[in-house]
């Protein structure tokens, strides 16, 4: 019954369920991992409706690259 668990219901390995259990290690599910620093919405629909940036660009920009470009745009108006 435990292996039909594992096998068919949590779609893990035996070695996979105990490293989640007592390390946290997740399963991999095929995910792709979230960006660790992503540049919030507001500044991105910012950049493109009010700066006039094109959406290519903006979604290139690191969140650092975002928010100089926005300040910029905040203090000179260009």
């Amino acid at each position: 019954m435990w292996q039909h668990i594992l096998r068919d219901q949590l779609d893990v390995r035996e070695d996979e369920f105990w490293a989640c259990v007592n390390d946290g290690v997740r399963p991999y599910r095929g995910a792709p991992e979230q960006p660790q620093e992503s540049v919030p919405v507001s500044i991105v629909y910012k950049l493109i409706t009010e700066v006039g940036l094109p959406e290519e660009s903006v979604l290139r920009m690191s969140k650092q690259e975002a928010l100089d470009r926005v300040n910029e745009y905040w203090t000179t108006g260009k």
